[in-house]
């Protein structure tokens, strides 16, 4: 007869001890060995780990080859304050498993909870305004920089991808500082 039990809560039992609506004795036997885990809000480094492995287990659910989340998406994750936990982290992404219709998950496959929350407006917006010529051309800028990737950093592969000139994307690509040979 070897048992052991594991048991989770997100309550505060010592308080509820001395509030007498958790029995004491059930919490030292509990308590043999305690393991706290902090939550996700404040363990940041952990949100991207876990990231990439629900894509994957999602991508394979679903027969979808995601190879990459957006910088966009990976700011609005960082963002966030996730009081659902890892549980929430795992319903978004496999939300934005479901509606990606390429291999990068973007922004908006993210749940309207991570697009609008005040944490994802700050770091979209610099607390002391920002120039809307530099936000564009930010912008402009990751969105050549993920079809370059999508495309091994080829300018005319990209520019027929995002319906333009090689000319044009060759020009912005100059004008941005983007450098098409780190993508290939």
């Amino acid at each position: 007869k070897n048992v052991r039990v594991l048991a989770a809560t997100s309550r505060n039992l010592e308080k509820e001890i001395t509030e007498e609506t958790f029995r004491e004795d059930l919490y030292y036997r509990l308590n043999v060995f305690p393991i706290i885990l902090p939550p996700l809000r404040e363990r940041r480094s952990d949100i991207m780990l876990l990231a990439d492995h629900f894509l994957q287990k999602y991508g394979e659910i679903y027969g979808k080859n995601i190879k990459r989340i957006s910088t966009s998406a990976i700011n609005m994750m960082m963002a966030y304050h996730w009081p659902g936990n890892v549980r929430e982290l795992e319903n978004c992404l496999e939300r934005a498993v479901l509606t990606a219709s390429d291999d990068v998950i973007h922004g908006y496959n993210l749940p309207p909870s991570l697009q609008t929350s005040e944490e994802t407006q700050t770091s979209i917006f610099p607390k002391d305004g920002a120039d809307l010529k530099t936000m564009i051309e930010s912008y402009e800028k990751e969105i050549i920089i993920d079809a370059l990737k999508k495309h091994r950093g080829n300018a005319a592969a990209t520019a027929r991808y995002l319906n333009t000139t090689q000319r044009i994307i060759n020009y912005r690509i100059q004008n941005l500082g983007i450098h098409p040979e780190d993508y290939k």
